[in-house]
């Protein structure tokens, strides 16, 4: 057993270093390395403008570690330096996901790097190849040979490389990639996550507040996670270094309508939900991108919202040391915005 420091008898200098079989260049040498290990942690975080990245910020500012957070704008160099009240522990790098010699330059001195970077909706412009295959390779690339330890990707719950949904297809593909890389990695695929100020949850929100909703296939099945959960099972897959894919979502299954009634009673209201049938949206869809270059919606799109979330996640929670999830009532009254 140790001793404690406030009850042990004093020794001299001379005879601490003789206990311990040290000359004092080697306990000076060991004071040096015990302040090494205190350094803080430092992580690169790219994509990090989003919601879910602001979010890890504030954490990881608030627990005293550095910090390099990479956007492809200098609008979302203002938007993400507001939002996380810019301080000197963070660095905002302005840099295209494809500069591959400046993200590497970005990392130098990190020991986690966090890959936030994708899309739901495709455009010709920004493709799913390029939001997720070209970002990971050029990620994988830019991180071989630095400090950086672990990289945790976040990723979609159903993706795969041989689904036939091409946003699912191209985020499993991704994954693979960064599998394949030199730096250990492990994604998190993730459904609906539900967050203070997130789109997804203003628009949950919007819906709970009609006395009538509509939406597609009201019987499909919703399993949200709470922000601060995805947050945390972040931070824990880099620092316990793990390594592979694991499925996360929220403690509880339910379907749509079922969502729906009870974010409306989180708000003191009451609603019906109308199922509207779901060929129907994908007709829609099929319909806007043959005629609109920059559609609203498209069929990828709807195949990823209309994914049936059922899962198991015992095994996740134990391999990410997280004891428990949030409920889904206390994450809708805490993440639901009052009117």
């Amino acid at each position: 057993m140790a001793e404690d420091p406030t009850t042990a008898p004093e020794k001299s200098d001379e005879k601490v270093i003789e206990d311990a079989g040290l000359d004092p260049e080697t306990g000076a040498e060991d004071e040096a390395s015990y302040e090494e290990e205190q350094l803080p942690e430092s992580w690169f975080i790219t994509g990090a403008n989003g919601n879910l990245g602001q979010r890890l910020i504030r954490k990881l500012l608030s627990e005293g570690a550095d910090v390099t957070a990479v956007v492809r704008s200098t609008r979302a160099e203002r938007e993400l330096s507001q939002a996380v009240n810019f301080n000197n522990k963070l660095r905002i790098e302005v840099i295209d996901y494809s500069e591959t010699m400046l993200l590497g330059q970005a990392a130098y001195g990190a020991q986690f790097a966090v890959h936030l970077v994708g899309i739901l909706k495709a455009t010709k412009d920004a493709t799913y190849a390029r939001a997720h295959e070209a970002s990971c390779t050029s990620l994988s690339r830019a991180l071989k040979g630095t400090s950086v330890e672990h990289i945790t990707y976040l990723s979609i719950l159903g993706a795969k490389p041989s689904s036939s949904n091409p946003c699912l297809a191209s985020k499993g593909r991704a994954e693979r990639i960064l599998y394949r890389s030199a730096t250990p990695a492990c994604t998190l695929r993730i459904p609906m996550v539900i967050g203070e100020r997130d789109y997804t949850t203003k628009m949950l929100a919007k819906r709970a507040s009609l006395s009538t909703s509509f939406t597609f296939r009201a019987g499909s099945l919703e399993q949200p996670i709470f922000a601060d959960d995805v947050i945390e099972a972040i931070c824990s897959a880099a620092r316990l270094g793990l390594e592979g894919g694991l499925n996360l979502a929220g403690p509880e299954s339910l379907t749509r309508a079922q969502l729906y009634v009870r974010a409306a009673q989180v708000l003191g209201n009451s609603t019906k939900v109308r199922s509207i049938p779901i060929f129907l949206g994908y007709t829609m869809a099929w319909l806007l991108e043959l005629f609109m270059a920059d559609p609203p919606v498209t069929r990828a799109m709807l195949g990823v919202l209309d994914h049936d979330d059922d899962i198991q996640v015992d095994k996740a929670l134990r391999l990410l040391e997280i004891e428990k999830l949030t409920p889904l009532d206390v994450m809708l009254r805490q993440a639901l915005p009052r009117t």
